[in-house]
């Protein structure tokens, strides 16, 4: 269906066009569709004060119709949403470490998207997530996210440890979680959306 491409400061000049195309989709998704109003930009495109030269994104990109999906990853040695915003999310301290990144910000297109059932595009996106860990050796992701996703990520084998007490937000309820990325987590991940092989490219579209 599509590949993950990953970008950061090192190759970020060569895909300055899907990654305007990135930002104008989060704007659809988080602010159109979401309603997370505090997000609108009179430009369309949905950037926050964590997209730094340190941001890491993975782009689902197709080649018919270029950005297709995506996810956004931040070292948390560095300011991040759990850490600058949502301490308390976290009851014993906000993880943090080389080898933890926190993840944020993942869409799939409304197009691509299987209601009442798995997505398989989705589970592109998921795999993508766990082989760019395995590859720079991340070991961990927290996250900022809703309830639901403790059972989701559950089942994919990312065992999810929520660090502390909801907090209701006046964009839903919130929770804080730390994943464990493994082989293991990939193995299980790549079965329950029937993906064999790396969906991960290492050269530009």
């Amino acid at each position: 269906m599509f590949k993950i491409y990953m970008v950061d400061r090192s190759n970020r000049f060569a895909y300055e066009e899907f990654l305007d195309d990135y930002f104008r989709i989060r704007h659809d998704i988080y602010v159109g569709e979401r309603g997370w109003f505090d997000l609108a930009r009179s430009d369309g495109r949905e950037i926050d004060a964590f997209d730094t030269r340190d941001a890491i994104y993975l782009l689902g990109i197709c080649p018919l119709r270029g950005v297709v999906a995506g996810s956004r990853f931040l070292p948390s040695l560095k300011p991040h949403l759990m850490n600058d915003i949502f301490p308390q999310l976290a009851e014993n301290g906000v993880p943090r470490g080389e080898d933890i990144f926190e993840w944020t910000r993942i869409f799939v297109v409304p197009a691509l998207r299987s209601p009442g059932k798995p997505s398989g595009a989705a589970g592109i996106v998921y795999c993508g997530i766990v082989e760019f860990c395995l590859e720079r050796e991340i070991r961990q992701l927290s996250v900022v996210c809703e309830p639901y996703w403790l059972e989701r990520l559950e089942v994919l084998g990312w065992k999810p440890l929520q660090l502390g007490k909801s907090l209701l937000h006046k964009d839903g309820e919130i929770i804080g979680l730390l994943l464990h990325m493994s082989d293991e987590a990939l193995s299980i991940t790549r079965n329950a959306y029937g993906i064999t092989q790396s969906v991960l490219s290492s050269s530009r579209p």
